[in-house]
């Protein structure tokens, strides 16, 4: 293809997802910038893509609902002309020992997390230009195995071995997949009901000794989704400091 690649980012309005979509935006990708709610959060996530050269577009979809993440690839296509880059980062955390879990939190976190992962790449598989890449995001959480994070590293186990599959059913198009397994970030999510001590504690773990931020994220997605990144494929890659 000739021109920019475009690239489509859920859960861009916050978070890893807004760090992945600005900084696909400074590597010169176009961007729709794909949100659940926070319309004003995505509108200035595109203000600040736009306001620094590039170029973006804010678009809503539930990533579960298949209908809207086909209206957010219509976006694309229609603004930018088609689809090269697909980075799911929209995603929900549930924390609970398995013997107190809430069924109905479990169900809730595996529809965005597991049925969302696969909505979008369904419609990726469908609608990427060859020579393409997706992204998807597990969690270091599936190895280290923390205590309360059964559900979600469960759904993000799924998440893996989904994009393993996918990535070999995508030969003969020059499409890589990948998966990004970041350790503890420090985002509103990952921050939220947590105390000083446990931050402090979390942030020690890795060798590295800090927490990770938005941004170490996105710079490891911009490689998978970007001309150095092209003969990684079908990897998940573990971004967390070191943590085993």
């Amino acid at each position: 293809m000739t021109g920019p690649r475009v690239a489509v980012v859920t859960g861009a309005s916050r978070g890893i997802g807004r760090a992945v979509a600005t900084t696909l935006a400074a590597a010169g990708q176009a961007v729709v910038v794909g949100y659940a709610s926070s319309r004003a959060a995505a509108d200035e996530v595109v203000q600040q893509i736009t306001g620094s050269g590039g170029r973006a577009v804010a678009a809503p979809a539930d990533v579960a609902d298949e209908k809207a993440v086909a209206a957010l690839f219509d976006t694309a296509t229609e603004t930018f002309g088609g689809v090269d880059v697909v980075v799911n980062s929209a995603g929900r955390m549930y924390l609970a020992p398995i013997a107190q879990l809430d069924l109905d939190e479990l169900d809730a976190l595996h529809r965005t997390n597991v049925r969302g992962t696969f909505v979008v790449a369904r419609e990726a598989a469908r609608r990427l230009r060859d020579g393409g890449a997706v992204v998807t995001f597990s969690t270091s959480v599936v190895g280290l195995q923390f205590p309360t994070y059964g559900a979600y590293a469960a759904s993000k186990g799924a998440v893996e071995a989904m994009t393993m599959v996918l990535a070999r059913e995508l030969r003969g198009r020059d499409i890589t997949v990948n998966a990004v397994a970041p350790g503890p970030t420090a985002t509103e999510l990952f921050l939220d009901g947590k105390d000083e001590a446990t931050i402090e504690r979390l942030a020690q773990q890795p060798p590295l000794e800090r927490l990770g931020t938005p941004d170490d994220i996105a710079r490891v997605v911009a490689f998978l989704a970007g001309p150095d990144g092209r003969w990684v494929n079908g990897q998940v890659l573990r971004a967390n400091g070191g943590l085993v």
